[in-house]
């Protein structure tokens, strides 16, 4: 299970943090940050977990608010405009403050922010972030000394521009102490389920998951939802290479055979290989033949053993440690999941009674 969840880090951060955590069933009081061109989906997330009264069907009622640090529309990324009831000053007596995708994170940010997340930490509160809002509580110094996730294609940024950030790139999300981030998109309803299922318990996380209809919990992390790694190659032999051995990935591929495609010796070829692709050639081959256990589980019909000898594994089982330790999920529960997301063939909704 790709899902980070680590005690606080001590000293870490412009401020020290407090020890009190919220206490189960504490969890009452939301206040989503919004800023200029949001992220309509990512902001809709919050809106179905924490803001809508479902206390018919046993979910307690979250005093929800959507706040923005000024009076006035706000545009979202998707053409239209949201004016909040509420400014950064609600943020005061929130038990949770989720902070969303939006111009906010492109640059520092504004000193009422930070002053407004720094205080809510120091009084107890959780701090989260959807996506690429994990920018923002960077940019505010929350992160210093903690993990964090985002979207897999900002993770290597954040981990640039923010050295002191331990950047976790390839989980659903990340609980640190009273703070919490969460990988791309939809990512941000893995995390608020959990989140609602750490202070209200299984059964009200379920019973909100049912309602939106979606798993009430993810095994995985982003690699399941990364494209298959392809590294082009600028040297022609080496290319040639990596194209015979795509071609046999269902042998056994010795690398003395490998490095006669390239006309190398075997410790050239080694060195070359890595200088040119970043990795090793035994990572590579495992990469590929991945990749391509993935297409077969995804589109073909053929049973876990016969996917593993079609990729050169021999076995499932050994299929199913790499396929677990780099995608981050088993070969059956991935194909389960991407044959939920095909085309459905003559299924449809009957109404009752007929």
């Amino acid at each position: 299970m790709f899902v980070q969840i680590l005690p606080t880090a001590r000293g870490a951060g412009r401020l020290r943090r407090v020890s009190r955590q919220s206490a189960p069933g504490r969890l009452r009081d939301v206040a989503v940050v919004v800023g200029d061109a949001f992220s309509a989906f990512e902001f809709s997330v919050a809106c179905e977990v924490f803001g809508i009264d479902r206390r018919e069907e046993g979910v307690p009622r979250f005093d929800f608010a959507v706040c923005t640090e000024h009076a006035g529309p706000v545009r979202t990324q998707q053409g239209f405009s949201l004016t909040a009831d509420h400014r950064f000053d609600r943020l005061e007596s929130a038990d949770l403050v989720i902070v969303t995708p939006s111009r906010l994170n492109l640059g520092p940010s504004s000193p009422e922010l930070t002053e407004r997340l720094h205080a809510a930490l120091e009084r107890g509160a959780t701090v989260a972030s959807f996506c690429s809002a994990a920018f923002t509580l960077a940019h505010a110094g929350l992160l210093d000394g903690h993990r964090a996730t985002t979207h897999y294609k900002h993770a290597a940024e954040l981990a640039r521009r923010f050295p002191l950030v331990q950047v976790v790139p390839d989980v659903l999300y990340v609980e640190d102490g009273q703070l919490a981030t969460s990988a791309g998109t939809a990512a941000g309803i893995d995390l608020s389920l959990h989140l609602v299922r750490r202070h209200h318990g299984s059964a009200v996380a379920t019973a909100i998951a049912r309602r939106m209809v979606v798993p009430p919990h993810r095994d995985g992390g982003q690699a399941q939802y990364v494209e298959a790694p392809v590294r082009p190659c600028a040297d022609e032999s080496l290319q040639r290479a990596l194209e015979w051995a795509s071609a046999h990935l269902d042998s056994d591929v010795d690398v003395s055979a490998w490095a006669r495609q390239a006309a190398m010796s075997a410790r050239t070829f080694a060195r070359r290989f890595r200088a040119e692709t970043g990795v090793t050639p035994h990572r590579w081959l495992l990469e590929q033949r991945v990749a391509a256990a993935r297409l077969l589980l995804e589109e073909g019909d053929e049973s876990v053993d016969e996917v593993a000898r079609r990729c050169g594994f021999g076995s499932a089982a050994t299929l199913r440690q790499h396929f677990l330790r780099l995608v981050g999920t088993t070969p059956t529960s991935y194909r389960r999941a991407y044959r939920g997301a095909r085309a459905p063939e003559a299924v449809r909704l009957v109404p009752a009674g007929a």
